[in-house]
């Protein structure tokens, strides 16, 4: 073991960059969020100023995740993001979005496909809460939905992974729709929300849950995204989720992200990053270098690090 903190390549296995104009939930009136007061990021975060977050922070390579443009234009946002990576070399992976409750859903990702080889996968958010504020999905039994279980038995002939984000309370169901498509990585967004880690029902609900999904080897876990409900940089929180997942998962499949710019709300992506290592730094070196590389080199396709 060490305590030394991690020295290595690092992948953000977890950004978005967008322009506000694309996005209506970020241009329009503010409303509650399930991160709470956005205004400081109501505003275009291009890549150059992510690049410039991310170098300062170590990181050398970045998997963008798609920030919910609108349906109708998950296309376009391909494309977009395609021209950045053409100019920038950034990001090196996408993870793009298509309503998998339609049936045109295969289209569309094929779509997506042809016009970039970046692609690596898809998200739509399925999170349900009894808090309409934390809310994405329009109700608590859309996982069980048969459309949506069509258009993820595509993914294997696409090639691409899927990006589950849930509450605890629906990892039962999330688990049930891992089981029925064997041949697809899950990749589990934000360590599975733990809303509030002292409240011990939740808690409880949250463990059971993601021993389900522990079980099950086609999920892998994102440590990302733990300021979401406490909206500011809790390292103690950090380091209690770390060492959940890693003693649950193995490091093996479990990938550091820094979710900005939403993150940016409370801290810096130095600060961010520094933290997270400090989550881990009791870990051996090569779980380090797991969580921070080569997991995500592995899920995303990205190739070793310096190849």
């Amino acid at each position: 073991m060490t305590d030394e903190l991690y020295d290595g390549d690092i992948v953000d296995a977890h950004h978005h960059v967008w322009r506000q104009a694309d996005m209506p939930w970020l241009s329009g009136p503010m409303v509650p969020r399930i991160f709470g007061p956005y205004e400081p990021i109501r505003r275009d975060y291009l890549v150059e100023e992510y690049v410039e977050d991310a170098r300062s922070a170590g990181i050398g390579t970045s998997v963008y995740v798609q920030p919910n443009w609108p349906l109708d234009r998950v296309v376009d946002e391909v494309r977009w993001v395609a021209e950045l990576h053409g100019r920038t070399g950034w990001p090196m992976a996408v993870v793009g979005c298509a309503d998998l409750f339609s049936e045109d859903a295969v289209e569309v990702m094929r779509t997506q496909q042809a016009l970039s080889p970046l692609v690596v996968g898809t998200r739509l958010q399925l999170h349900w809460h009894e808090r309409p504020e934390f809310r994405f999905a329009d109700g608590p039994e859309q996982m069980k939905d048969p459309v949506l279980d069509r258009n993820l038995a595509s993914l294997p002939d696409l090639g691409w992974l899927f990006e589950l984000q849930v509450f605890a309370g629906q990892m039962s169901d999330a688990a049930a729709l891992v089981r029925a498509h064997p041949q697809v990585t899950f990749v589990l967004v934000h360590a599975g929300m733990l809303v509030d880690r002292d409240d011990a029902d939740e808690l409880g609900r949250w463990r059971r849950g993601m021993d389900g999904l522990a079980a099950l080897p086609n999920v892998v876990v994102k440590l990302t995204g733990q300021g979401t409900f406490v909206h500011r940089l809790d390292e103690d929180l950090l380091r209690l989720v770390a060492d959940e997942v890693l003693d649950r998962f193995g490091s093996d499949r479990a990938m550091f992200g820094t979710n900005f710019p939403v993150e940016k709300l409370w801290t810096s992506m130095p600060e961010l990053t520094r933290a997270w290592k400090r989550a881990v730094s009791h870990r051996t070196p090569q779980e380090q270098a797991d969580v921070f590389s080569r997991t995500a080199r592995r899920t995303y396709g990205l190739g070793p690090a310096g190849a």
